[in-house]
């Protein structure tokens, strides 16, 4: 594992009450346990702000578990009760909704989707003529993950049947990119810094590329949050203080992101985090700076785009009546922004 980010874990069997302590202010919590899915970029201020001592600064010790597996396993251990706070997707929090569990959101990290579909060098799958993705093996992060959703979508706004294609999980990063490589599946819906590594290793092909806001609007009809902070409301309602420190610790690495190079947010990065070689990861982050939030706020036209989605395939979310106002908050960015805390070096 990634020792100096990850440094200290809580075991995903511990009880809800296992790892955390109660040692902070007015019986809140200072020791929090969170879960990340995967080293994809769309995660990266998180990866920041741990490794330039953010959450330290805010008297905070995050324990966390990266289950390199894909955002829908940082989903089940938030509703187990074994994490306190997970660095997720934003639509995660749209479909507890009718499964009545009340998931909210409280930071961006990423504003817009950042995923691409990559061909490899076999693939005869065409963009303009879709009916050609019939009977392709497609890699996906996770099933359940956004990865999933993108295919899922596709499919179903080119009136394809689900079961035309095979859905295969293959992680992210350099897992990914080998799978692609190998020819165990012909095409891949993943993130940077996959996305550069199969291009720069000439692995294949980028066919749809929804990085840019450009994209997004074609392959979702919007732009996509990605990347976000959640908790369960009883977690949030009993820990505030300690939310509005994540928050804060949070803006101050999406700010370091948008004030430095990539060559800078990489050097400050553990270098066995990076995947595949430097320069071709330091490439994956310039092109990525884009997706990234400027302010970590949630833009309440944009959240309407993953209900459309999810709306479009998933029966629990098209049957329901999703109130996404439910589904985030913007107040303790609010407030972190204006707590005198967030003036201190970025």
């Amino acid at each position: 594992m990634r020792k100096l980010i990850l440094a200290a874990v809580c075991a995903v069997a511990f009880a809800s009450a296992g790892c955390s302590k109660t040692d902070g202010p007015a019986g809140e919590v200072a020791t929090v346990r969170m879960s990340v899915g995967s080293y994809n970029l769309n995660n990266l201020p998180f990866f920041v702000a741990a490794a330039n001592g953010y959450f330290k600064d805010e008297g905070l010790d995050v324990r966390t578990e990266n289950f390199a597996q894909g955002g829908s396993k940082v989903l089940q251990a938030l509703v187990a009760g074994s994490t306190d706070v997970a660095v997720g997707f934003y639509d995660h929090t749209i479909q507890m909704q009718p499964k009545n569990k009340d998931v909210v959101g409280f930071v961006v990290l990423s504003r817009n989707s950042g995923l691409v579909l990559a061909g490899g060098k076999k693939s005869t799958f065409d963009p303009a003529r879709p009916e050609t993705i019939r009977g392709a093996k497609i890699g996906i992060t996770a099933p359940g993950s956004s990865s999933d959703f993108f295919v899922r979508y596709y499919l179903q706004r080119h009136n394809i049947p689900q079961d035309s294609v095979s859905l295969i999980g293959v992680g992210s990063g350099a897992a990914a990119v080998a799978a692609l490589e190998q020819g165990n599946i012909d095409l891949l819906v993943n993130y940077d810094p996959a996305a550069t590594l199969i291009e720069e290793k000439g692995i294949g092909r980028i066919l749809i590329d929804a990085r840019s806001d450009e994209g997004a609007r074609e392959v979702y009809g919007g732009i996509y949050p990605t990347s976000v902070l959640y908790a369960e409301q009883r977690f949030i309602d009993a820990n505030p203080k300690t939310v509005e420190k994540i928050t804060r610790a949070e803006l101050r690495a999406l700010q370091f992101i948008r004030d430095h190079s990539a060559e800078e947010i990489v050097a400050s990065l553990p270098s066995d985090f990076i995947s595949g070689d430097k320069a071709t990861y330091t490439l994956a982050v310039e092109k990525a700076k884009a997706i990234f939030s400027a302010d970590g706020r949630f833009n309440a036209t944009d959240v309407q785009t993953p209900l459309r989605v999810l709306s479009a395939f998933n029966p629990d979310v098209k049957g329901a009546n999703v109130d996404l106002a439910k589904t985030y908050t913007n107040a303790f960015v609010d407030r972190a922004a204006a707590s005198p805390a967030a003036a201190v070096r970025p």
